[in-house]
Protein backbone atom coordinates (compact mmCIF):
# COMPACT_ATOMS: atom_id res chain seq x y z
CA UNK A 1 0.00 0.00 0.00
CA UNK A 2 1.16 3.52 -0.81
CA UNK A 3 -0.38 6.62 0.77
CA UNK A 4 -0.05 10.31 0.02
CA UNK A 5 -0.01 12.71 2.95
CA UNK A 6 -1.31 16.26 2.70
CA UNK A 7 -1.35 18.84 5.47
CA UNK A 8 -0.98 22.51 6.30
CA UNK A 9 0.88 24.35 9.02
CA UNK A 10 -0.43 23.46 12.45
CA UNK A 11 0.14 23.99 16.17
CA UNK A 12 3.24 22.21 17.45
CA UNK A 13 1.19 20.39 20.09
CA UNK A 14 0.09 17.86 17.46
CA UNK A 15 3.69 16.96 16.52
CA UNK A 16 3.69 13.84 18.77
CA UNK A 17 0.59 12.55 16.93
CA UNK A 18 2.20 13.27 13.57
CA UNK A 19 5.34 11.42 14.61
CA UNK A 20 3.21 8.50 15.76
CA UNK A 21 1.43 8.44 12.38
CA UNK A 22 4.68 8.21 10.42
CA UNK A 23 6.10 5.62 12.83
CA UNK A 24 2.98 3.47 12.48
CA UNK A 25 2.93 3.68 8.68
CA UNK A 26 6.60 2.78 8.42
CA UNK A 27 6.22 -0.07 10.92
CA UNK A 28 3.42 -1.54 8.81
CA UNK A 29 5.52 -1.31 5.65
CA UNK A 30 3.33 1.34 4.04
CA UNK A 31 5.07 3.56 1.49
CA UNK A 32 4.59 7.29 1.99
CA UNK A 33 4.72 10.29 -0.33
CA UNK A 34 4.34 13.74 1.28
CA UNK A 35 3.09 17.05 -0.11
CA UNK A 36 6.27 19.07 -0.69
CA UNK A 37 5.25 22.25 1.15
CA UNK A 38 4.04 20.22 4.11
CA UNK A 39 7.32 18.31 4.13
CA UNK A 40 9.24 21.59 4.31
CA UNK A 41 7.22 22.51 7.38
CA UNK A 42 7.61 19.22 9.25
CA UNK A 43 11.12 18.09 8.27
CA UNK A 44 12.71 19.68 11.34
CA UNK A 45 9.94 18.50 13.66
CA UNK A 46 9.45 14.85 12.70
CA UNK A 47 12.11 12.16 12.70
CA UNK A 48 12.06 9.84 9.68
CA UNK A 49 14.46 7.00 8.76
CA UNK A 50 14.89 8.46 5.26
CA UNK A 51 13.77 11.47 3.27
CA UNK A 52 10.31 10.60 1.86
CA UNK A 53 9.22 11.06 -1.72
CA UNK A 54 7.25 14.26 -2.25
CA UNK A 55 4.59 15.53 -4.62
CA UNK A 56 3.55 19.04 -5.61
CA UNK A 57 0.44 18.52 -7.73
CA UNK A 58 -2.33 16.04 -8.33
CA UNK A 59 -0.74 14.85 -11.56
CA UNK A 60 2.07 13.38 -9.46
CA UNK A 61 -0.40 11.04 -7.73
CA UNK A 62 -2.78 9.65 -10.35
CA UNK A 63 -2.36 5.89 -10.56
CA UNK A 64 0.55 5.95 -8.12
CA UNK A 65 -1.05 6.01 -4.64
CA UNK A 66 -3.87 4.04 -3.05
CA UNK A 67 -5.09 6.52 -0.42
CA UNK A 68 -4.72 10.20 0.44
CA UNK A 69 -4.35 11.12 4.12
CA UNK A 70 -5.58 14.62 4.97
CA UNK A 71 -4.05 15.84 8.25
CA UNK A 72 -5.88 18.76 9.83
CA UNK A 73 -9.46 19.94 9.95
CA UNK A 74 -12.24 20.08 7.39
CA UNK A 75 -10.60 23.00 5.58
CA UNK A 76 -7.50 20.90 4.99
CA UNK A 77 -9.61 18.10 3.59
CA UNK A 78 -11.32 20.53 1.22
CA UNK A 79 -7.86 21.49 -0.07
CA UNK A 80 -7.14 17.88 -1.01
CA UNK A 81 -10.05 17.94 -3.46
CA UNK A 82 -8.08 20.27 -5.77
CA UNK A 83 -5.23 17.74 -5.76
CA UNK A 84 -7.06 14.46 -6.32
CA UNK A 85 -9.74 15.95 -8.62
CA UNK A 86 -11.23 13.14 -10.74
CA UNK A 87 -8.52 10.56 -9.96
CA UNK A 88 -10.86 8.56 -7.64
CA UNK A 89 -8.13 8.39 -4.96
CA UNK A 90 -9.97 7.79 -1.64
CA UNK A 91 -9.40 10.36 1.12
CA UNK A 92 -9.07 9.64 4.84
CA UNK A 93 -9.30 12.70 7.08
CA UNK A 94 -7.41 12.62 10.38
CA UNK A 95 -8.60 15.44 12.59
CA UNK A 96 -5.75 17.61 13.85
CA UNK A 97 -8.12 20.58 13.86
CA UNK A 98 -11.25 21.45 15.85
CA UNK A 99 -14.65 20.16 14.75
CA UNK A 100 -13.56 17.55 12.23
CA UNK A 101 -16.90 16.76 10.60
CA UNK A 102 -15.33 15.54 7.35
CA UNK A 103 -11.96 14.74 8.88
CA UNK A 104 -13.61 12.33 11.25
CA UNK A 105 -10.71 10.16 12.50
CA UNK A 106 -9.55 11.32 15.91
CA UNK A 107 -5.80 11.78 16.30
CA UNK A 108 -5.93 9.30 19.19
CA UNK A 109 -7.29 6.59 16.87
CA UNK A 110 -4.48 6.51 14.30
CA UNK A 111 -3.46 2.89 14.95
CA UNK A 112 -7.03 1.62 14.68
CA UNK A 113 -7.51 3.54 11.44
CA UNK A 114 -4.37 2.07 9.85
CA UNK A 115 -5.37 -1.45 10.87
CA UNK A 116 -8.81 -0.94 9.33
CA UNK A 117 -7.23 0.23 6.08
CA UNK A 118 -4.87 -2.73 5.91
CA UNK A 119 -7.73 -5.17 6.48
CA UNK A 120 -10.03 -3.24 4.12
CA UNK A 121 -12.54 -2.66 6.90
CA UNK A 122 -13.97 0.49 5.38
CA UNK A 123 -16.42 1.74 2.78
CA UNK A 124 -16.15 4.50 0.19
CA UNK A 125 -18.59 7.32 0.82
CA UNK A 126 -19.15 8.97 -2.57
CA UNK A 127 -19.72 12.71 -2.35
CA UNK A 128 -20.99 14.90 -5.19
CA UNK A 129 -19.43 18.25 -6.07
CA UNK A 130 -20.55 21.46 -7.74
CA UNK A 131 -18.76 23.22 -10.55
CA UNK A 132 -19.01 26.83 -11.67
CA UNK A 133 -18.65 28.08 -15.21
CA UNK A 134 -18.38 31.58 -16.64
CA UNK A 135 -16.66 33.43 -19.45
CA UNK A 136 -14.29 34.94 -16.89
CA UNK A 137 -13.46 31.53 -15.29
CA UNK A 138 -11.88 32.96 -12.10
CA UNK A 139 -10.83 29.60 -10.64
CA UNK A 140 -9.30 28.10 -13.75
CA UNK A 141 -9.27 24.29 -13.65
CA UNK A 142 -10.13 24.32 -9.92
CA UNK A 143 -13.71 25.45 -10.56
CA UNK A 144 -15.36 22.81 -8.36
CA UNK A 145 -16.43 22.62 -4.72
CA UNK A 146 -17.15 19.81 -2.29
CA UNK A 147 -18.97 22.09 0.18
CA UNK A 148 -20.38 25.16 -1.52
CA UNK A 149 -20.13 27.95 -4.03
CA UNK A 150 -20.90 31.33 -2.48
CA UNK A 151 -21.77 34.76 -3.85
CA UNK A 152 -21.07 37.52 -1.32
CA UNK A 153 -20.92 41.29 -1.26
CA UNK A 154 -17.37 42.57 -1.41
CA UNK A 155 -17.31 44.83 1.62
CA UNK A 156 -19.46 46.17 4.45
CA UNK A 157 -21.51 48.39 2.14
CA UNK A 158 -25.01 47.78 0.81
CA UNK A 159 -26.40 44.36 0.04
CA UNK A 160 -26.27 42.87 -3.42
CA UNK A 161 -29.09 41.55 -5.58
CA UNK A 162 -28.59 38.05 -6.89
CA UNK A 163 -30.89 37.19 -9.79
CA UNK A 164 -31.18 33.38 -9.88
CA UNK A 165 -32.46 31.25 -12.75
CA UNK A 166 -33.33 27.56 -12.65
CA UNK A 167 -32.76 25.89 -16.03
CA UNK A 168 -32.97 29.37 -17.57
CA UNK A 169 -36.33 30.04 -15.89
CA UNK A 170 -36.45 32.90 -13.38
CA UNK A 171 -36.31 31.57 -9.81
CA UNK A 172 -35.92 34.61 -7.55
CA UNK A 173 -34.04 37.84 -6.91
CA UNK A 174 -32.28 37.65 -3.56
CA UNK A 175 -31.69 41.00 -1.84
CA UNK A 176 -29.08 39.85 0.65
CA UNK A 177 -25.47 39.87 1.78
CA UNK A 178 -24.99 36.85 -0.43
CA UNK A 179 -26.15 33.42 -1.51
CA UNK A 180 -24.83 29.92 -0.82
CA UNK A 181 -25.22 27.05 -3.28
CA UNK A 182 -24.33 23.94 -1.30
CA UNK A 183 -23.89 20.24 -1.92
CA UNK A 184 -25.33 17.73 0.54
CA UNK A 185 -21.85 17.62 2.09
CA UNK A 186 -21.87 21.41 2.42
CA UNK A 187 -25.36 21.44 3.93
CA UNK A 188 -23.73 21.00 7.36
CA UNK A 189 -21.27 23.87 6.81
CA UNK A 190 -21.87 27.56 5.97
CA UNK A 191 -25.37 26.85 4.67
CA UNK A 192 -26.40 25.33 8.00
CA UNK A 193 -25.16 28.36 9.93
CA UNK A 194 -27.34 30.56 7.70
CA UNK A 195 -30.47 28.52 8.42
CA UNK A 196 -30.22 25.93 5.65
CA UNK A 197 -31.41 22.33 6.12
CA UNK A 198 -29.28 19.25 6.75
CA UNK A 199 -29.35 17.07 3.64
CA UNK A 200 -28.22 13.45 3.57
CA UNK A 201 -25.03 12.94 1.51
CA UNK A 202 -26.56 10.57 -1.04
CA UNK A 203 -29.78 12.53 -1.55
CA UNK A 204 -28.83 13.98 -4.95
CA UNK A 205 -29.73 17.56 -4.02
CA UNK A 206 -28.50 21.13 -4.15
CA UNK A 207 -29.35 23.58 -1.36
CA UNK A 208 -29.73 27.30 -2.12
CA UNK A 209 -29.47 29.39 1.05
CA UNK A 210 -29.58 33.22 1.20
CA UNK A 211 -27.19 35.03 3.55
CA UNK A 212 -28.98 37.63 5.70
CA UNK A 213 -31.78 38.21 3.18
CA UNK A 214 -33.73 41.46 3.30
CA UNK A 215 -36.74 39.60 1.85
CA UNK A 216 -37.87 38.17 5.18
CA UNK A 217 -40.18 35.64 3.55
CA UNK A 218 -37.38 34.12 1.43
CA UNK A 219 -36.20 30.75 2.72
CA UNK A 220 -33.66 28.14 1.62
CA UNK A 221 -34.75 25.84 -1.18
CA UNK A 222 -33.73 22.25 -1.94
CA UNK A 223 -33.38 21.27 -5.61
CA UNK A 224 -32.44 18.15 -7.52
CA UNK A 225 -28.78 18.20 -8.57
CA UNK A 226 -29.90 17.45 -12.14
CA UNK A 227 -30.82 21.14 -12.39
CA UNK A 228 -28.61 23.95 -13.64
CA UNK A 229 -28.54 27.32 -11.87
CA UNK A 230 -27.40 30.59 -13.41
CA UNK A 231 -26.80 33.92 -11.67
CA UNK A 232 -26.57 37.62 -12.45
CA UNK A 233 -25.35 40.03 -9.77
CA UNK A 234 -26.45 43.63 -9.26
CA UNK A 235 -25.32 46.13 -6.65
CA UNK A 236 -23.89 49.55 -5.84
CA UNK A 237 -20.39 48.13 -6.08
CA UNK A 238 -19.10 46.90 -9.43
CA UNK A 239 -17.43 43.90 -7.75
CA UNK A 240 -18.47 41.01 -5.55
CA UNK A 241 -16.73 38.04 -3.93
CA UNK A 242 -17.14 34.58 -5.39
CA UNK A 243 -16.00 31.57 -3.34
CA UNK A 244 -15.44 27.98 -4.34
CA UNK A 245 -14.98 26.19 -1.01
CA UNK A 246 -12.01 28.02 0.56
CA UNK A 247 -10.87 29.71 -2.67
CA UNK A 248 -12.13 33.27 -3.17
CA UNK A 249 -11.89 35.68 -6.08
CA UNK A 250 -13.21 39.20 -6.65
CA UNK A 251 -15.44 39.24 -9.73
CA UNK A 252 -17.06 41.98 -11.77
CA UNK A 253 -20.86 42.14 -11.55
CA UNK A 254 -21.05 41.97 -15.34
CA UNK A 255 -19.88 38.33 -15.20
CA UNK A 256 -22.70 35.78 -15.48
CA UNK A 257 -22.14 32.39 -13.88
CA UNK A 258 -23.59 28.89 -14.13
CA UNK A 259 -23.53 26.38 -11.25
CA UNK A 260 -24.25 22.70 -11.77
CA UNK A 261 -23.25 19.26 -10.55
CA UNK A 262 -19.61 18.42 -11.32
CA UNK A 263 -18.93 15.47 -13.67
CA UNK A 264 -17.05 13.51 -10.99
CA UNK A 265 -17.34 12.56 -7.31
CA UNK A 266 -14.96 12.36 -4.35
CA UNK A 267 -14.50 9.17 -2.32
CA UNK A 268 -14.30 9.70 1.45
CA UNK A 269 -13.18 6.71 3.48
CA UNK A 270 -15.55 5.71 6.26
CA UNK A 271 -14.35 3.04 8.66
CA UNK A 272 -16.83 0.33 9.51
CA UNK A 273 -17.35 1.67 13.02
CA UNK A 274 -18.41 5.08 11.65
CA UNK A 275 -21.74 6.24 10.27
CA UNK A 276 -23.11 9.59 9.15
CA UNK A 277 -25.93 9.84 11.71
CA UNK A 278 -23.55 9.19 14.59
CA UNK A 279 -21.25 11.89 13.24
CA UNK A 280 -24.19 14.31 13.11
CA UNK A 281 -25.09 13.63 16.73
CA UNK A 282 -21.54 13.69 18.07
CA UNK A 283 -20.00 16.54 16.08
CA UNK A 284 -22.98 18.89 15.71
CA UNK A 285 -24.84 17.84 18.85
CA UNK A 286 -27.76 17.31 16.48
CA UNK A 287 -30.93 16.13 18.18
CA UNK A 288 -29.21 15.86 21.56
CA UNK A 289 -31.86 15.69 24.26
CA UNK A 290 -31.24 14.55 27.81
CA UNK A 291 -34.52 12.62 27.67
CA UNK A 292 -32.86 10.23 25.19
CA UNK A 293 -30.18 9.18 27.65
Amino acid sequence: MKVAIYGRRFNTRVVPFLQHLFDSLIKKGIDVVVYDKFHEFIQDQVSLPKVPDTFSAGDDLSGKVDIMFSLGGDGTLLDTVTLIRDSNIPVLGINFGRLGFLASINKDAIDEAIESLLHKQYTLDKRSLLCIESAFNPFGADNFALNDITFHKRDTSAMIIIHAYLNNEFLNSYWADGLIVATPTGSTAYSLSCGGPIVMPSSGNIVVTPIAPHNLNVRPIVLSDSNELSFEIEGRSSKYRLSCDSRTEVVDTSVKTVVKKAPFEINLIRLHQENYLETLRNKLLWGIDTRNY
